[in-house]
């Protein structure tokens, strides 16, 4: 059975961190793309960070420079770390993973405020 687990979601203030993780079974981790993606309320989801097998990453322009995404195939854990959080990085974040299928976690809320 496939799992995506979020955890590591908050309140936060702004300028502050957060590191959120995402724990995986149930399929082949390593050889996914996995990635974060926010909805905040009244907007669609949208892609925030990804990072393939390799370890090549993507990032969206909001976050660039900000957030990190990283993954631990021996733990089948992705992570992003989260640095000088803003109100409009408040959302669900959801963990993606993706090949053929896409698989997705149920997603942990961050918000950010003061």
């Amino acid at each position: 059975q496939v799992q995506l687990v979020e955890s590591g979601g908050g309140l936060v203030q702004p300028g502050g961190s957060l590191r959120l993780s995402c724990a995986a079974s149930g399929f082949t981790f390593s050889s996914y793309i996995m990635g974060w993606y926010r909805q905040a309320p009244g907007k669609q989801r949208e892609l925030v960070a990804t990072i393939t097998s390799g370890g090549t990453t993507n990032y969206a322009g909001s976050v660039k420079g900000r957030f990190t995404i990283s993954r631990d195939n021996a733990k089948n854990t992705v992570y992003l770390q989260m640095n000088s959080l803003k109100p409009e990085d408040t959302a669900v974040y959801y963990c993606n993973g993706r090949r053929v299928i896409d698989y997705w976690g149920r997603g942990t809320q961050v918000t950010v405020s003061s």
